[in-house]
Formats: C-alpha cells, sequence, structure tokens
C-alpha cells in the first residue's frame, strides 16, 4: 500500500481551497438573489429549492456578522463585498501561518 505524507504545504493547500470554495458559495449566493429579485423566478421544483436553500443556509450567517455593522445603503447592500475581502485577507494569513 503507497502511504502519501501530509506536510505542512498540503494541509495550507488545503485550507487555502476550503476559503475559495467558501468565497464561491458567497459569490454564487449573490448573482442568484440578483436574479430572484429582477423576478426570475424557476417554476418550483425540489433541485431548484434544495440549491437555494444550501446557498442561503450556508452564506447568510458569515454575512448576517457583517450586516450588523454594514447599513445597506439604498438598495446596495456591501456586507458580501466586506465579507468576501475578508475572507481573501484570511485565507492568505491563515495559508502564511499553516505553511510556515
Amino acid at each position: 500500500m503507497l502511504a502519501m505524507a501530509v506536510t505542512r504545504a498540503d494541509v495550507a493547500n488545503y485550507v487555502d481551497w476550503v476559503f475559495y470554495v467558501y468565497i464561491l458559495i458567497i459569490f454564487i449566493y449573490v448573482l442568484v438573489n440578483l436574479l430572484l429579485s429582477t423576478g426570475v423566478r424557476p417554476p418550483y421544483s425540489r433541485f431548484t429549492d434544495a440549491v437555494l436553500t444550501f446557498l442561503r443556509d450556508t452564506a447568510e450567517p458569515y454575512l448576517r456578522l457583517f450586516r450588523r455593522f454594514i447599513p445597506p445603503l439604498g438598495m446596495f447592500d456591501l456586507s458580501p463585498m466586506v465579507g468576501i475581502i475578508v475572507l481573501y485577507f484570511l485565507r492568505y494569513i491563515v495559508h502564511i501561518a499553516i505553511a510556515g
């Protein structure tokens, strides 16, 4: 059996990808909300309802942290943009801390 050695760089890359996937989830959540706010609503189906519920349940708790401090400016909600920027900085800091 072939055993692969797991190095700090491997763990850092894995954590880096976890941050990247979460950033993508937030970005897709924002795009879906923009589409739904324009009136584009797919007919009811279990698949689309499951996807929308998953996106809301994963992105909303993190974005709610920023909505406490950043009020919406009219129709514009800047919390996703600030949240993504914070995740990019955290991603960089955690990657450097793990990789050494």
